[in-house]
């Protein structure tokens, strides 16, 4: 996971917290610990002087962090608008071969797994309509990806499909996960730990540690199955399947990458194992 530099909790903190949690770090990222669809979140790339850079290029002052921060704690960005607390967390240091894919902002997976077995996933790719935010509801675009294979399927954004990034102009067809295998796992192993059936696993793929947790989503949203042009439904069915046959995690992620499969929903095969 990207290092934690450490929470507010009390209004109290934020008065000093800009020469203790975050003295001399040119980049870093202000979140809600209980956010909900990517809202609060506040990426600072670099500093200007005694301004701070927004991943969108924009500046702000020291007095825009702490109203930001403040309204986090006054529960502005969480679920029923209850006080929450905020975190401050290192900035993912990208890889490279995801850049264009992306603009103004971090790529992130997501894999929505059903009892440890993955059953789909989509890459988020941030947008200057979404203020360099990889978030759907913001204007970032959703592309399915494969499960079987960690490639493109689809990509949409405002719930409509698209074939190229907006601003880079890259177009999506070609585009191949790297690390899959890793993602799964990462992203599988969740269920054990967190001890949901049902959850949604962020993952950015950083340039030194390669696949890293961002966050866990215990209600991810469903727009997941209009990158991939598919519904949830039958793989949740044929995923409790799955999770009935084996308890070896390993098991049930090549299960899984054998049912899900574009080739295999695309030719009507299905696996034998989970008939």
């Amino acid at each position: 996971m990207p290092q934690l530099y450490g929470t507010i909790e009390y209004q109290f903190q934020i008065k000093d917290m800009l020469n203790t949690l975050i003295k001399g770090r040119d980049s870093f990222v202000i979140k809600p610990a209980q956010g909900s669809g990517g809202k609060g979140i506040l990426v600072v790339v670099g500093r200007d002087g005694e301004q701070f850079i927004k991943s969108s290029g924009a500046l702000i002052d020291e007095r825009e962090v702490r109203r930001h921060s403040s309204n986090i704690l006054a529960g502005l960005h969480s679920l029923g608008g209850r006080n929450d607390s905020a975190m401050i967390e290192a900035l993912i240091d990208f890889d490279p071969v995801l850049k264009d894919y992306s603009f103004e902002g971090v790529p992130d997976i997501r894999v929505i797994v059903f009892r440890g077995v993955p059953v789909m996933a989509m890459m988020r790719c941030a947008t200057h309509s979404s203020d360099g935010k990889a978030n759907l509801h913001q204007g970032a675009v959703g592309v399915g990806i494969d499960i079987g294979s960690g490639q493109s399927i689809c990509a949409v954004q405002h719930n409509r499909i698209v074939t190229q990034h907006p601003d880079t102009k890259i177009a999506f067809n070609q585009l191949q996960i790297p690390h899959w295998q890793q993602v799964l796992e990462l992203a599988a192993s969740c269920a054990s730990m967190t001890g949901l059936d049902y959850l949604g696993a962020d993952i950015v793929l950083d340039r030194q540690s390669g696949p890293m947790l961002l966050e866990l989503n215990a209600r991810p949203g469903l727009a997941i199955q209009v990158a991939n042009q598919v519904g949830l439904r039958h793989r949740l069915a044929a995923a409790a399947k799955i999770a009935d046959l084996t308890d070896n995690q390993i098991e049930k992620i090549s299960l899984a990458r054998q049912q899900f499969s574009q080739l295999t929903v695309a030719t009507g095969q299905l696996s034998m194992a989970i008939i």
